[in-house]
């Protein structure tokens, strides 16, 4: 007997999450200072994550916004293609941290975009042998990143690396 499986485009791959706003202080959106921009951003299987708008924005500085999660999905998107360009060219990464900053601007009509953003990986590999390569790897990373593929503005790399002996 045969098994049937659904067929889908090579190499496509869906997501899908729940974002639910919880900010209506009993006025819902009644006037701009009414409401908290408080929202909860579930995906079934994960601890939910709370954010809200940047604080500039009327927000609450203590959640995550999308300016920040934006950020933080270059940086660990660029570390994981990282990674794997490190394995396959045969280095041996022992940490990886980056402290990663990005510039939006607002274009005084309510709107914005951000305009760069700058990853500063401090990379520390197995051996000095390997730097070289390892330094190599962040082109190779920023080529496999999916998410900055996905954004229209530059994604710059000030990385460090250096050997553990």
């Amino acid at each position: 007997m045969a098994e049937h499986t659904t067929s889908r485009p090579l190499g496509e791959h869906r997501y899908a999450l729940t974002t639910t706003w919880t900010g209506n202080s009993g006025t819902g959106t009644s006037g701009y200072r009414d409401y908290r921009r408080d929202v909860t951003i579930e995906i079934e299987g994960k601890p939910a994550l709370l954010a809200s708008s940047d604080k500039p924005f009327r927000g609450d500085p203590s959640r995550w916004n999308p300016e920040d999660l934006l950020l933080a999905s270059l940086s660990e998107c660029h570390l994981l293609s990282y990674l794997h360009a490190c394995v396959t060219a045969g280095v041996v990464v022992v940490s990886y941290r980056d402290s990663a900053r990005g510039l939006m601007r607002e274009n005084g009509a309510g709107g914005g975009s951000f305009v760069e953003v700058t990853l500063s990986p401090e990379v520390v590999v197995a051996d000095p042998s390997m730097i070289e390569a390892a330094e190599r790897a962040h082109a190779q990373a920023n080529e496999w990143c999916f998410i900055a593929n996905s954004v229209n503005f530059p994604v710059r790399h000030e990385a460090t690396v250096t050997a553990s002996v």
